[in-house]
């Protein structure tokens, strides 16, 4: 059984593409290494013994997404690709909106038109937006507040026409809350472009020297240290659940939506503490203002996804920071971004190794 995973090269996908492989799924990654680097799905290749078509296409050009479904048998499709910067997306909201909405279409369209129309969509906990709910359920209101969350939503709802315009589709919503973490092997882990968006990144830099110190944004919310508690979830632990996701999009029909989350909050301060065990290395930070828009507390009811996918996160905290602190370690300039890319004439190959030159 062939599963193509759009963006299949970056942090989620290529944590998801392991997982596939070590579960016996064939894989086709599709991927135009805009925010990732080729240099993942070699190591995706050596974490797993296996090999797997790689494409370097962009999802909105139909033309090349058409050729991949031509050139293999697809049975369902994992869509991860899109851009994925909160604060990128409210300095240049069109290009998200272009960029996220506009591919997804044209993947559907494609899918409809090969009849394939088993579908996991990379969802987000944004689109809740600053709700007072806590834990957060599936049947929370959605209101995200910025044009990342906004393309997720507006997806979301795409798809839940398309499944009622045509009830031949089965489509899971998965609404991450915060990953973090890394494959135990080490090979594989979270490398953003330039500065980190987020919190365990910019940890780990401060840690292996590439940042002076974290800014944490606010240290007077009604929690119990006065920083942000949020739903940290392993990587692992959520590309399994796509795994469960899947199983269940290729036996069912229809549409849903799945919290995957830990249902556990931990604020800031146990972030830098469970790091500092972690790598023995100090955290020094700073307090500044808290960001516009930030809610206190956020976390996950996770127990839909428990009852109706049989997931459940397995991994705590102590092992997600262990886990990035042997990545960053081991790889503390990430995946390198010397590496260059062959196009190929955009032709499959079969070791993703063949897109890299030294």
């Amino acid at each position: 059984m062939a599963i193509l995973v759009t963006g299949g090269a970056g942090y989620i996908g290529s944590h998801t593409c392991v997982e596939l492989l070590n579960e016996g799924y064939d894989i086709i990654v599709l991927d135009n290494f805009s925010n990732s680097s080729p240099e993942s799905l070699k190591r995706v290749s050596e974490i797993t013994g296996k090999n797997f078509k790689t494409y370097h296409a962009d999802l909105l050009d139909k033309e090349k997404v058409s050729a991949v479904f031509s050139e293999n048998k697809i049975d369902a499709v994992i869509h991860f690709a899109g851009l994925k910067a909160v604060g990128e997306s409210v300095s240049v909201p069109l290009k998200y909106y272009q960029n996220n909405i506009a591919s997804t279409i044209i993947l559907c369209e494609v899918m409809q038109g090969f009849g394939v129309k088993n579908l996991v969509f990379s969802s987000s906990a944004t689109v809740y937006g600053n709700t007072d709910q806590v834990p957060i359920d599936e049947g929370a209101s959605l209101n995200a507040v910025n044009p990342y969350g906004r393309t997720k939503q507006m997806i979301e709802e795409i798809l839940r026409d398309v499944a009622f315009s045509d009830q031949s589709w089965s489509i899971a919503l998965l609404r991450y809350f915060n990953p973090i973490g890394a494959h135990p092997s080490g090979l594989i882990g979270e490398d953003p472009n330039g500065k980190p968006n987020n919190l365990m990144p910019y940890i780990s830099q401060v840690a292996v020297g590439k940042r002076e110190r974290l800014t944490i944004f606010g240290n007077d919310y009604l929690t119990k240290d006065g920083t942000g508690v949020r739903d940290y979830i392993h990587v692992v632990d959520l590309a399994s659940g796509h795994l469960r996701a899947l199983e269940n999009v290729l036996s069912t029909r229809g549409i849903d939506a799945y919290n995957l989350g830990t249902g556990k909050g931990y604020s800031v301060l146990d972030m830098v503490e469970a790091f500092e065990k972690a790598s023995k290395k100090p955290i020094p930070y700073t307090i500044a203002k808290r960001r516009l828009g930030d809610a206190d507390i956020c976390y996950a009811n996770p127990l839909k996804a428990k009852k109706k996918l049989g997931w459940q996160a397995k991994l705590g905290i102590d092992v997600m920071c262990e886990d990035i602190w042997r990545w960053q370690r081991n790889n503390p300039n990430g995946y390198e971004k010397t590496s260059r890319i062959i196009a190929l004439n955009n032709q499959p190959v079969h070791n993703a190794a063949a897109f890299l030159i030294p």
